[in-house]
């Protein structure tokens, strides 16, 4: 399996009778992936339907649930892959692991302007690394070691882990942070203009003034993102050990959970842009719900027909999501004749076939969709899988 979660030896787990077992892992991953390209490509950014785009500050809407799946699948992953030798050579990959998505993602957003004065420190590749490495450490630390030095997992320090992380982050928005939950205002923003400066957060982290002011891949909310890796681990773990015994329990827990984050809203705001705790317990919920679901679906032949371009992009996520990165600064370049970008070419052109402009706009998301998946097709056949 391809991933920061995977650090070896999940594929050694491989179904064994149990149907949908590591396929429902890499269908999740893959719908992740290809929510991010639906959100992150449509014609034009303008024309586009709220639920393709992040709530604006409180609230939630389905784009927001997209990344904390992928951190989750990211767990799940780390967690197939237990329990193995702990030693030097394995931290010496992780770390390099971790080393390479971050330069990854600064690379990416280096582009297009290659712009150091500019430069978005954070970003979603960043908060993977930083969450994989951190979430690997907690497991390491709360694990169980055997005379031979191999690791095993324990689900349940790692759910008071989640939980420590989630109230520790509450706590310090709280009483460091004053309570203070506005976009310039909270602790997290206030932590980020101070180690990178406002010149080198997101472009779009603005005030109501239009100032930026904050990034949603901020230092402090990786606290809380981390555990919804932590999640994905003990749902890896559950899924290990128990296969598809343990469907109904992870359905459970992420009803559970989700109805958990929805009771919390009144008092602690879900808010994705910080990764509020009440945010982390919602979207934990949903990743197990639809995790649980695309294993039933899975189960039958027309369900891994139509999950089919959801298993090729999930074979290669990481590949993916730097393609249509890519693919995304491209058609934005006023390359083509007159000035005019492949993507506001491509908009005209879905315009002059379809009347509603959010569906040519989102037709627009779907062709590149379609061409990732193209793409990544002849690997997804040949078994290639890219490893960090």
């Amino acid at each position: 399996m391809p991933g920061p979660g995977a650090v070896g030896g999940e594929r050694d787990v491989a179904l064994k009778g149990e149907s949908g077992r590591l396929t429902a892992l890499d269908a999740l991953r893959g719908l992740a992936v290809a929510g991010m390209i639906l959100v992150n490509s449509p014609g034009d950014w303008r024309i586009s339907w709220p639920q393709l785009h992040h709530a604006d500050w409180h609230g939630w809407t389905l784009a927001d649930f997209v990344f904390p799946g992928f951190l989750f699948s990211a767990g799940m992953a780390l967690g197939l892959s237990f329990p193995r030798t702990v030693d030097g050579a394995l931290w010496h990959k992780v770390l390099k692991r971790v080393a390479l998505l971050m330069l990854i993602g600064l690379a990416l957003n280096l582009l297009p302007d290659l712009n150091l004065a500019t430069l978005r420190i954070p970003g979603i590749l960043q908060r993977i690394a930083l969450c994989y490495l951190l979430g690997l450490a907690i497991g390491v630390a709360t694990g169980r070691r055997d005379a031979a030095g191999r690791v095993t997992f324990s689900p349940e320090w790692l759910g008071v882990a989640a939980a420590g992380l989630l109230l520790l982050y509450w706590v310090l928005l709280a009483t460091v942070g004053g309570g203070q939950l506005d976009p310039a205002g909270n602790l997290g923003a206030r932590i980020d203009r101070a180690v990178f400066t406002v010149s080198h957060l997101w472009l779009y982290g603005t005030d109501a003034s239009g100032a930026v002011v904050y990034d949603p891949e901020g230092l402090l909310s990786t606290i809380p993102a981390t555990a919804n890796l932590l999640a994905g681990m003990i749902a890896g773990i559950a899924w290990r050990r128990r296969g598809e015994g343990a469907w109904p329990w992870l359905l459970g827990a992420g009803v559970a959970l989700l109805v958990l984050g929805l009771a919390l809203d009144p008092w602690v705001p879900i808010n994705k842009r910080i990764w509020t705790p009440s945010f982390a317990l919602l979207s934990i919920g949903v990743a197990l719900a639809v995790l649980v679901l695309l294993g039933a679906l899975l189960r039958a032949r027309p369900g891994r027909w139509v999950a089919a371009p959801l298993m090729v992009l999930g074979g290669n996520a990481i590949l993916a999501f730097i393609l249509s990165q890519l693919l995304g600064v491209a058609g934005g370049i006023g390359w083509l004749p007159g000035g005019q970008s492949p993507q506001g070419w491509g908009f005209g052109v879905a315009k002059s076939i379809i009347a509603d402009p959010y569906l040519a706009s989102f037709a627009c998301a779907v062709a590149v969709l379609a061409l990732v998946v193209l793409i990544l097709v002849p690997l997804q056949r040949r078994g290639i899988h890219l490893r960090l």
